[in-house]
């Protein structure tokens, strides 16, 4: 592995990813169940949500933008402790439009950190060995969705879950300091600036921006459905196992840190078959899989094996999600990899702004089953998508 990725920047952004991701899995493993203890409504936990997205959606150009102007590292500075900042006040804020300020920082700050992030390692990764890369960018990640879920339950048996809050924004302050000292400044390629002018200073050459999103467009479409499913899943799926498959409100946390450890224990492994074989090829049949398990769980009735089926469905579903970024990667020239990640990242900020929305409009209309079938309607689209557009990955041309 150490062979394979020799750049000590990508392991710093892998080390920067977990500890931002710890508190990411600590807060959001409670955040429905903190909320309804608060007397917060299900449209109103449903629309935090979407406040949340909505700050994805509105910075994601911006910071593609302010990383072509200030570096990669300056922003990514700035949004971890934007980040930590905003999920530090978000307990003691009792105001619902301020709750949903926050909120909506939130998301700003993340997506912020995903951009620089995303960049860092796509303009680092070598173009063979991008799948694997971005797939252990989402393994740190997603180890700090599992240990976050398991710090909490650990904090809230001795302290108020106001705490959980309060230490994940210290732990973020942690990483923007490791960052602001550690990591270098951002390297350039000479396919980044093929012109220069008559003072010698070099000119970018960026394409229209809808020329980026329509070559990444396969890629966008499995983010977004990822975003979707993922805002959807966890807001409503503890939700329907306590009112329908009696599940007690503790295990429902763990349910949270069984779905990451499916990404933790299969990303490297379809970051390999990736770039072997073809990203959207592999895509396809992660989310025929993924689906597979959706439609299953409606009939399932025991925890262990519904803990089972979330954990082929993080596996293959939430697999799905590095290898589109690395897809992206491949098909994006280098002067355009931060414009790409900000584009990228706003359809996946659009399937968290709609997946609450219609999948609390429709659990509150046609109860959590229906829900579910839903979900698995949106991943054979997508499983359609890619073999209608087979032809976006260079592997299909080789």
């Amino acid at each position: 592995m150490l062979d394979r990725i020799r750049d000590r920047n990508i392991w710093l952004v892998y080390a920067t990813i977990l500890l931002v991701g710890l508190g990411y899995g600590s807060t959001t493993s409670l955040l429905s169940i903190f909320l309804d203890g608060r007397g917060e409504s299900k449209p109103h936990i449903a629309f935090l949500a979407t406040a949340f997205a909505l700050g994805i959606v509105s910075l994601a150009i911006p910071a593609g933008a302010l990383i072509r102007r200030l570096s990669a590292r300056v922003v990514l500075v700035g949004a971890i402790l934007g980040y930590a900042l905003a999920v530090t006040a978000f307990p003691f804020v009792r105001s619902f439009p301020a709750l949903c300020a926050v909120r909506f920082a939130d998301g700003a700050c993340s997506v912020g950190v995903w951009v620089s992030c995303e960049t860092i390692l796509l303009s680092r990764a070598d173009a063979g060995n991008k799948a694997f890369v971005t797939s252990l960018y989402a393994i740190s990640l997603a180890l700090g969705y599992v240990l976050g879920p398991l710090s909490s339950a650990a904090i809230t048996a001795f302290f108020p879950m106001e705490a959980v809050f309060v230490i994940a924004g210290s732990i973020a302050v942690g990483a923007s300091v490791m960052v602001l000292a550690l990591l270098d400044g951002d390297v350039h390629h000479a396919e980044d600036h093929p012109a220069a002018g008559a003072d010698g200073a070099a000119t970018p050459a960026a394409a229209p921006l809808a020329k980026v999103a329509w070559r990444i467009k396969t890629s966008c479409l499995a983010t977004f459905s990822y975003g979707y499913f993922q805002a959807s899943v966890l807001l409503f799926l503890p939700l329907y196992l306590i009112e329908h498959k009696g599940v007690t409100r503790p295990q429902t946390i763990l349910i949270t840190a069984f779905f990451a450890a499916g990404m933790l224990g299969f990303s490297s492994v379809a970051g390999r078959l990736g770039d072997r074989h073809g990203h959207l090829l592999l895509m396809r049949v992660l989310a025929l899989v993924g689906a597979t398990m959706i439609a299953g769980f409606i009939f399932l009735d025991r925890y262990p094996v519904m803990c089972a089926a979330v954990l082929v469905a993080g596996a293959t579903l939430a697999s799905i999600s590095p290898v589109s970024l690395a897809l992206s990667g491949v098909v994006t020239p280098r002067a355009d990899l931060s414009r790409a990640n900000a584009v990228y990242n706003v359809f996946y900020a659009t399937g968290m702004l709609l997946g609450p929305l219609v999948s609390g409009a429709i659990y509150a209309a046609s109860g959590g089953v229906v829900m579910l079938w839903h979900l698995l309607g949106l991943w054979m689209m997508f499983v359609a998508v890619t073999v209608v557009f087979a032809g976006d990955d260079p592997a299909t041309a080789r």
